[in-house]
């Protein structure tokens, strides 16, 4: 439409346009803290002639406004992938450094109250035994740093297992919380379905998307796909997670001394085992400090304790006691279950085979041997070192993945994120715009009331 009163239409898409522009820009920034937020530009398009010109006739219009075409979230699906596997990657790192250190620390080692010392403690107390053997406050010492030795042992294995037991409720709570998680993107794909059926704008609704599949992939290191209708789809190790509208649910048994991954795809009981190896993320963390790294620390304890009762109990049988009986063992344990029940077997300081020779003399000289054998220090060292080598791997690779994640992540916050000076400018240009437009119309308004009004005159 061409002439006077079509201005007026003008400048009213103008100012319904520019209106929609600021609603954006304050949108934006009042979201600049919101997590999972991603910022919105509004794309306009001009109204003119027909796009498609009639045989017969011809269009009059060359420049009939502005209109709202869209309003874009400012992603990129690459860039949200990258974000996704990196986030994923990460989370492993990050689970099995902070467990591995959290067991580091109850080792005591190097410490005062650690296996060394009390090893070391323990050899002492024999020696002092050795050069006083009718001393019952040196024999009593003995069995007192046989006891603490133990304990020692003891409270490193009740460590490691406690870290087990609360990595296994980690485990069980991870699981709910991602079959919680795939319920709520399933309904959320759904929700953007009808909404976009129905012309609604669905910005908010990508955003909660994009959400939960970040966490999904920060949880189980899951593969998330934006379909061309907006719906998103996760896969787990290659099997379907999400899909459209229908997800699947994931089950988990605990480790040791295996962690297992199913998935029932329909909840007909009828599951799909996932390979260890394809989860990744926080849980696929758990299973391997579950199946590997904490079983191994103490199946190494345990060999360590183990020939420390051996290589003890077998020089006592070689001596006697203060009564000049055969010495018996001082520690037992139970083959297989070494650490959850090993004692000092002995109660009766004056039953410390000290003596080589019979009798109930004051020979002292097997106590010395006893010294000797507890020889499990070089083993012990080396399996405190070799974890916390394994520690300190752990840890340089989850601070080099940082870097790269936090490359990625500031990528992407420069995209989606909000800038206030950015909005301020925008919403600045908008009002302009906005009261340009406001004065074409107040202008063309005069110019109608000098024609219609005052011509005549």
């Amino acid at each position: 439409m061409a002439g006077t009163f079509s201005s007026i239409n003008t400048a009213l898409t103008a100012l319904r346009y520019q209106q929609v522009a600021l609603d954006i820009a304050s949108t934006n920034v009042a979201n600049v803290g919101t997590d999972g937020y991603v910022r919105r530009r509004v794309v306009g398009e001009t109204l003119g002639a027909a796009s498609g010109p009639a045989l017969w006739a011809r269009s009059n219009d060359t420049a009939s406004g502005v209109q709202t075409s869209r309003v874009d979230r400012m992603t990129d699906a690459l860039l949200d992938v990258r974000v996704r596997r990196e986030r994923g990657r990460q989370a492993y790192l990050d689970m099995r450094a902070l467990s591995m250190a959290r067991v580091e620390t109850g080792l005591a080692e190097p410490g005062d109250n650690g296996v060394a010392n009390a090893l070391g403690k323990f050899r002492a107390a024999l020696g002092d035994a050795g050069n006083a053997p009718g001393s019952d406050a040196a024999r009593s010492q003995v069995l007192a740093a046989a006891n603490t030795l133990v304990d020692a042992i003891n409270l490193q294995a009740t460590h490691v297992n406690d870290e087990i037991s609360d990595q296994q409720a980690h485990l069980d709570a991870g699981v709910t919380e991602i079959n919680t998680l795939v319920k709520n993107l399933a309904e959320t794909n759904r929700t953007i379905s009808a909404a976009k059926a129905g012309g609604s704008d669905t910005t908010t609704l990508m955003d909660a998307r994009d959400a939960i599949a970040l966490r999904l992939a920060t949880l189980t290191g899951a593969k998330a796909t934006e379909g061309a209708d907006g719906l998103m789809s996760v896969t787990l190790d290659g099997k379907e997670l999400v899909t459209g509208f229908d997800s699947a649910t994931l089950k988990a048994t605990a480790g040791p001394p295996a962690t297992t991954f199913e998935l029932d795809p329909d909840a007909t009981g009828a599951t799909v085992t996932l390979t260890n190896a394809g989860v990744g993320g926080d849980l696929g963390a758990t299973a391997e400090l579950l199946d590997n790294d904490l079983p191994q620390y103490l199946a190494d304890l345990a060999v360590v304790a183990q020939d420390l009762a051996d290589h003890v109990n077998a020089q006592h049988n070689a001596g006697y006691d203060a009564a000049g009986n055969a010495g018996g063992d001082l520690f037992s344990y139970t083959a297989g279950d070494v650490l959850a029940t090993l004692k000092v077997q002995i109660t009766d300081p004056n039953e410390l085979a000290l003596s080589e020779v019979p009798g109930g003399g004051k020979d002292g000289n097997n106590a010395a041997a006893l010294s000797k054998s507890v020889d499990v220090d070089d083993s012990y060292q080396r399996l405190v070192n070799g974890f916390g080598s394994k520690v300190n791997s752990a840890k340089q690779l989850a601070d080099n993945q940082q870097a790269l994640t936090k490359q990625v992540d500031n990528a992407r916050e420069q995209l989606a994120g909000v800038s206030l000076d950015e909005e301020t400018v925008n919403m600045v240009s908008a009002q302009r715009a906005y009261e340009a437009a406001a004065r074409v119309m107040s202008t063309i308004d005069q110019v109608l009331d000098t024609l219609i009004n005052r011509m005549a005159v």
